[in-house]
């Protein structure tokens, strides 16, 4: 879920190597975290409806 999120989202391609490298972690927790707050896989799967 976070990979297709992080894609759709951000555009951002995990498996990218060498983009990976060049970015922290930091980087990475900050948009994790962003797709917490989106309507994404990632905030559907932790905050299902009642």
């Amino acid at each position: 879920m976070i990979v297709a999120d992080l894609h759709s989202e951000y555009g951002i391609d995990v498996d990218d190597r060498a983009l990976m490298r060049r970015r922290s972690w930091r980087w990475l927790q900050i948009r994790i975290e962003g797709l917490v707050l989106t309507k994404s896989r990632l905030s559907r799967a932790l905050n299902p409806p009642e």
